[in-house]
C-alpha cells in the first residue's frame, strides 16, 4: 500500500488541506490536521481511502472546533479563578456565600465515580477527546458519551447536594 498510500497523498493532499481549512479558517492548522490524517492513513490503512481521508478530516475538524470552543471557555474560566488570577476583594458576605457554593461543587464531584470525576476534570482541564481518552484508558468514541453521562451525574449530584444545605439552613 506504499506506492498507493504516495500517490493518494500526491493527488489528495490539496484537496484535504483545502477541505480543512474550509473548516478551521487557519492554513497553518489545516496544513497540520491534513499531515494527521495521512499519518493515520498509514497506520489505518482503510479500504477506501480517498472517502476514509475526508471522513477522518471531517472528524479532526469537528474535534479542533470543540478544542477551540473549550479553550476559549477555559480561559474564561481561568480569568475568573481567584488561585490564577486574583480578583478584587468581594463583600465578606459574598465571599462566604462563594466559597459555600464551591464546597458543594465539591461535594457533588465527591459523590461521582471516580471515572466520571477525572473525565469532568480533564475535560475543564482543556483535554481533547483523545487525549482524554488516552489518560483514561476509554476509547476516543466513548469519551463523549461518557462525558455527557458524567455532566448529567454531576448536575443530579449538585441538586441532591443543595436540596441537602437548603434542609439543614431551614
Amino acid at each position: 500500500m506504499g506506492d498507493e498510500l504516495e500517490e493518494l497523498y500526491r493527488t489528495t493532499y490539496a484537496t484535504v488541506v483545502r477541505f480543512l481549512y474550509r473548516k478551521v479558517w487557519d492554513a497553518d492548522r489545516a496544513h497540520d490536521l491534513a499531515q494527521e490524517v495521512f499519518i493515520r492513513a498509514m497506520t489505518h490503512r482503510p479500504e477506501k481511502p480517498r472517502a476514509w481521508l475526508f471522513a477522518v478530516a471531517a472528524n479532526l475538524a469537528r474535534d479542533e472546533a470543540r478544542a477551540a470552543v473549550r479553550r476559549r471557555r477555559h480561559l474564561t474560566l481561568l480569568k475568573e479563578d481567584p488561585i490564577i488570577m486574583p480578583a478584587a476583594p468581594m463583600p465578606a458576605d459574598q465571599a462566604v456565600e462563594e466559597n459555600e457554593r464551591q464546597a458543594r461543587v465539591d461535594e457533588a464531584l465527591a459523590i461521582l465515580t471516580k471515572r466520571d470525576r477525572e473525565v469532568l476534570l480533564l475535560w475543564d482541564a482543556g483535554l481533547s477527546y483523545p487525549e482524554i481518552a488516552q489518560q483514561t484508558g476509554l476509547a476516543v468514541g466513548a469519551v463523549g458519551t461518557t462525558l455527557a453521562r458524567a455532566r448529567k451525574r454531576l448536575v443530579d449530584a449538585y441538586d441532591r447536594v443543595e436540596v441537602e444545605h437548603r434542609a439543614a439552613h431551614s
